[in-house]
């Protein structure tokens, strides 16, 4: 990674945190990313230095690390570790999903939550960030066996949480099903029914009509408003999804309502290739009702092609959605997507590209949506959701639906005049992490030394 983009006093600031974080790369890469913005900023703002805004933000509020015994189906006790990390509520409660996946570390989830401040500034909501999760991975495991998983998880969780205070919602390996036993537990322990402490919960029991569909949608709203801004549409354009979970499902819904071909999805076996455009229905089917893997696809598919260990950003597209995971699309990945003739990017995933990936697309000229503003469409949804709670109100698909498009064009319209505004025209990353981050920066220092 480049280092010289930074003057001295963020140059100082960046060595800083990496000393005092060591070992958590996806952080220190969170950090720089949004590091590199802020020149023009400090200059600007000569009291944000004054108060040491950028330190603090960069140090979260609280770090919670706790032990998760529970018992599988044979007897046996398991142990896992959890996370919180209670970044920064300046705008609000701290407000972000809970991943359970192996891969899960306190590097990942400080990344997550840093991110997270920024994301969840742009929507205009009061909600401050935060992130938590588990090194659990639900694959495999009975409803059973999840069931005292969660349990267990928020046996020790509760007592960090609540409306005013903190509220988590889902991420990768964290549904319906993970929310809902994660509430029962949080009622039974509390003898409260605090709905709004949760969101992503079932629309029986206080969720919000949207909430699913809402992180893809939204990233697809977003990109819809990056090519309106070049004068062009989605109507027709050749469009790939990385994933094949929630976000990546109705990303592709979204961009077949509006018009757009899905050619390729993908999961950790590989990728799909479907030159006629992705059956959604049978993709539903197979992701969502059988639980099963990608390549099922093609046996009930004539055309479709399964590519075992595949790279789906080698299959040629106009649009680019990477949605499945952090830093799955390298620098040599965005050169074939322009060589390929790809207009837009849009992250549905938190920072899926890499820095150098990022540098390709402003290089050539193509549109790229950050994570922290085209799939905050997920938290403003569940902030929504809050809303609902709080006013024991429902509303309906379309006025939810309704309610996502407005904020993220309002993000996309907000991203876009900053970077104008800072003489970076298109920069939608210069744009997210500035405007994100002059919001809270007013935000600490109106509430002082806290």
């Amino acid at each position: 990674m480049l280092r010289a983009v930074l003057d001295e006093k963020l140059e100082t600031i960046f060595d800083d945190v990496v000393r005092r974080n060591p070992a958590e790369p996806e952080f220190h890469q969170a950090v720089r990313e949004v590091l590199d913005s802020l020149g023009p900023v400090i200059a600007k703002h000569p009291d944000f230095a004054r108060h040491k805004i950028i330190q603090r933000i960069c140090e979260p509020e609280r770090q919670v690390i706790f032990r998760v015994p529970w018992q599988d189906d044979r007897g046996e006790v398991q142990i896992n570790r959890g996370f919180r990390v209670e970044f920064n509520s300046a705008l609000g409660p701290y407000k972000g999903g809970l991943r359970f996946h192996p891969s899960v570390n306190l590097g990942i989830v400080k990344f997550l939550g840093f991110e997270q401040i920024f994301k969840n500034a742009l929507t205009g909501m009061p909600i401050g960030g935060g992130k938590g999760g588990a090194d659990f991975d639900p694959k495999g495991r009975s409803d059973g066996e999840i069931m005292r998983f969660c349990q267990s998880f928020m046996t020790e969780l509760y007592r960090h949480l609540g409306e005013y205070t903190d509220v988590p919602a889902g991420d990768i390996g964290v549904g319906t099903r993970e929310i809902g036993y994660l509430f029962g537990q949080y009622k039974r322990i509390t003898n409260r029914y605090e709905s709004g402490v949760l969101t992503g919960k079932g629309t029986d029991w206080g969720g919000s009509l949207v909430r699913t569909e809402a992180t893809g949608y939204g990233a697809v709203f977003f990109v819809a408003e990056m090519l309106k801004a070049r004068g062009v549409g989605l109507e027709g354009r050749r469009c790939v999804v990385s994933g094949s979970g929630n976000v990546a499902i109705y990303a592709i819904e979204k961009l077949q309502q509006l018009g757009a071909i899905v050619v390729a999805c993908s999961d950790s076996d590989g990728v799909v290739h479907d030159p006629l455009g992705i059956d959604l229905d049978l993709l539903k089917q197979i992701k969502e009702v059988d639980r099963a893997r990608l390549s099922v696809y093609v046996e009930r598919r004539p055309g479709a092609q399964h590519r075992p260990g595949g790279n789906i950003w080698s299959v040629p597209c106009e649009v680019a959605v990477p949605s499945a995971t952090q830093n799955e699309l390298s620098g040599r990945d965005a050169e074939t997507l322009v060589a390929n003739g790809c207009l837009a990017v849009v992250e549905g995933a938190n920072m899926p590209c890499t820095a150098e990936a990022v540098r390709a697309f402003h290089t050539a000229g193509v549109a790229f949506g950050p994570g922290k503003a085209a799939n905050a469409g997920g938290v403003a949804t569940s902030a929504l959701e809050m809303q609902q709670n709080a006013s024991r109100d429902s509303w309906t698909f379309e006025h939810t639906e309704h309610r996502l498009a407005a904020i993220m064009e309002s993000i996309h319209r907000t991203c876009l005049e900053t970077a104008e505004e800072l003489g970076m025209p298109g920069n939608y990353v210069i744009g997210a992490n500035v405007a994100g981050f002059e919001k809270v920066a007013r935000a600490m220092v109106a509430l002082g030394l806290v």
